[in-house]
């Protein structure tokens, strides 16, 4: 494969993003992204085989971080609480820096609901809640937090807290960057399921 013909791939991928970010899911057909690409359909077509292709290297691109991401927290020392603030914060680095690709958490259910990226993102979604159940669970078990609710009940409350911020910055103006809100939030939540020592 020639590095032009990556490239290309690439920025398609990132142009089909842009167009989930600004107008949603239905509007990624080969007649927008090959417009915002300023090439033909037919042209498109040599690189996907069709929308449904890029929808899936799209998925594929949205999870490759998770893999990076949890391998990196996995080998670090320190309390799991201390290692689960920074895997998110890592995440909300990425969603500042990246802010288009973070919509992609408002697409769940579209891509539940499309038999070609169901498996990707049911497992992205599992692997994201079964990584952070388990940091709860070993910070729980080591007298870390309160067991005021189950491990998978503080998962499911971290991925709702990530989901309405980012749904919040598509309807109005925040002055904070993206990682400022969440890790803000995110810290005062951590203080008051912190077990006095």
């Amino acid at each position: 494969m020639s590095e032009s013909f990556v490239s290309r791939k690439d920025r398609i991928i990132a142009s089909a993003i842009e167009i989930i970010s600004d107008s949603g899911l239905s509007a990624l057909t080969t007649r927008n992204l090959a417009i915002k690409e300023n090439m033909s359909e037919a042209l498109l077509y040599k690189y996907f085989g069709g929308i449904n292709e890029v929808l899936i290297e799209v998925v594929d691109y949205y999870t490759k971080f998770d893999k990076q991401i949890r391998h990196t927290f996995m080998s670090r020392e320190g309390s799991n609480i201390q290692k689960l603030r920074d895997y998110l914060d890592a995440y909300a680095t990425y969603y500042d820096n990246y802010y288009a690709i973070s919509t992609l958490m408002l697409q769940y259910e579209e891509l539940l609901h499309n038999i070609d990226t169901r498996e990707k993102i049911a497992w992205c979604i599992q692997e994201r809640h079964e990584f952070m159940a388990e940091q709860f669970k070993k910070a729980i078990n080591e007298g870390e937090i309160l067991d005021l609710f189950t491990p998978e009940q503080l998962a499911t409350n971290v991925t709702g807290v990530i989901m309405s911020h980012i749904l919040s910055r598509r309807i109005q103006y925040h002055k904070k960057t993206f990682r400022q809100e969440l890790m803000d939030n995110l810290d005062k939540w951590f203080d008051l399921i912190k077990k006095d020592v």
